[in-house]
């Protein structure tokens, strides 16, 4: 940190010690709240579900090679691979919108196709594996899986677009494409690897199974007996760790793991407290921003609505994670499904700081469709979703 930034943060500490009213029962009460909405996501989703899953990033990012996955998406690439690639790659590089920038510039300059280019640009941070399971966990399944499947469908489109749009600047663009190697496997076979990946999912899906509303059935035989299933797929993991991974593997791992910890949970926790502050609580109107207001500009499904909520995603900066307790506080103060949709399809993958860097690797006008591409289509979607649930 600059020395003029630690001038401005203690000039704010004090300024908002010296003006903030705390005797105010409605700012007292919203602090309250947001410390309320820190510990129950602290209670009910931190140790269940964001520790398994950062893991999972971990195992990722330290086992599965970006190089192999960006070798598929060069120019010399069949075109429905490099775009199945390039769709999906978000579930493998778990980055959020300002990582992806550098890997995105990478790969464009080497040889990359921009439709390609344009669908990893997407679809890294939009379906990034932790945001899909916490907004599937936090808001409900029906909208973590409208935003996989809308952010994979976005970003093939998108990139198809791009292409068709600017193929004739993309033919005279010559290029000697780079294909980076695969790293080593440390001796493991697919098998191996995939049963190991196996595990660490089924650890994360039985230590985060909720409490069914009904009392009988499947799924509350499972929520009984869940901790030793949950126990069961650990200690095969233990054992898996011992016979096939070498030791300074296994600590690459954990501290690739604890990178992300570190990376996200203070900003995860940052935008939990703001959004309890903000907000409040789902159904409390304990929040800074009265509930009535919230519903005014995103309530139900209109366009304006969805088209509002699509650039205000677009152009705000999402930490990682971040959007998921933001949205949480904004449906319960009255956000419609459909605009909650639009902004997490717009919001995560991109940003203004994220805008300014596109524009210095692909030009203005590249960037101004780019970005107008996924305003319009997700407010498109939100309206398209917003009408079925309510179906």
């Amino acid at each position: 940190m600059k020395e003029y930034q630690k001038l401005l943060l203690i000039v704010g500490v004090f300024l908002g010690a010296y003006y903030v009213p705390f005797n105010s029962p409605q700012v007292s009460g919203a602090i309250l709240e947001s410390f309320a909405m820190l510990q129950e996501y602290a209670r009910l989703h931190v140790l269940t579900c964001l520790v398994p899953a950062f893991f999972i990033a971990g195992a990722i990012s330290n086992f599965v090679s970006q190089g192999a996955v960006l070798k598929y998406m060069g120019h010399e690439a069949k075109s429905w691979m490099a775009y199945s690639v390039a769709s999906v790659s978000g579930t493998i590089l778990a980055v959020c919108s300002c990582t992806v920038l550098p890997l995105f510039a990478g790969i464009y300059k080497r040889g990359a196709g921009l439709g390609p280019a344009i669908a990893f640009l997407y679809s890294g941070p939009a379906i990034n594996v932790l945001a899909i399971i916490l907004t599937a966990r936090i808001l409900g399944w029906h909208l973590g899986l409208a935003r996989a499947v809308g952010a994979v469908l976005f970003s093939v489109v998108i990139g198809l677009v791009m292409a068709l749009l600017f193929r004739n600047e993309e033919a005279s663009r010559f290029t000697n494409a780079h294909v980076a190697v695969a790293t080593e496997d440390g001796g493991r076979n697919l098998g191996q690897t995939g049963l190991y990946f196996l595990s660490l999912v089924l650890i994360l899906i039985f230590a985060s199974w909720g409490k069914p509303s009904h009392p009988v059935g499947f799924w509350n035989a499972v929520f009984g007996i869940k901790w030793y299933l949950a126990g069961f797929f650990i200690l095969l993991m233990g054992l898996m760790l011992l016979k096939w991974f070498k030791k300074e593997e296994v600590t690459s791992w954990v501290e690739a793991t604890w990178g992300f910890a570190k990376q996200i949970l203070p900003l995860l926790f940052a935008g939990v407290l703001t959004a309890g502050l903000l907000m409040g609580r789902p159904g409390s109107n304990a929040g800074l921003i009265p509930s009535e207001y919230v519903a005014a500009l995103v309530g139900g499904n209109s366009l304006f609505a969805n088209f509002f909520a699509s650039v205000v995603g677009a152009f705000m900066y999402f930490a990682t994670l971040t959007e998921v307790p933001i949205l949480q506080g904004l449906i319960g103060s009255g956000m419609g499904q459909g605009p909650a949709l639009a902004l997490l399809l717009a919001g995560p993958a991109l940003s203004l700081p994220n805008m300014l860097v596109i524009r210095s690797v692909l030009g203005t006008k590249k960037t101004v469709v780019y970005v107008s591409l996924v305003i319009v289509m997700a407010t498109i979607t939100g309206m398209i979703y917003g009408n079925l649930v309510t179906i």
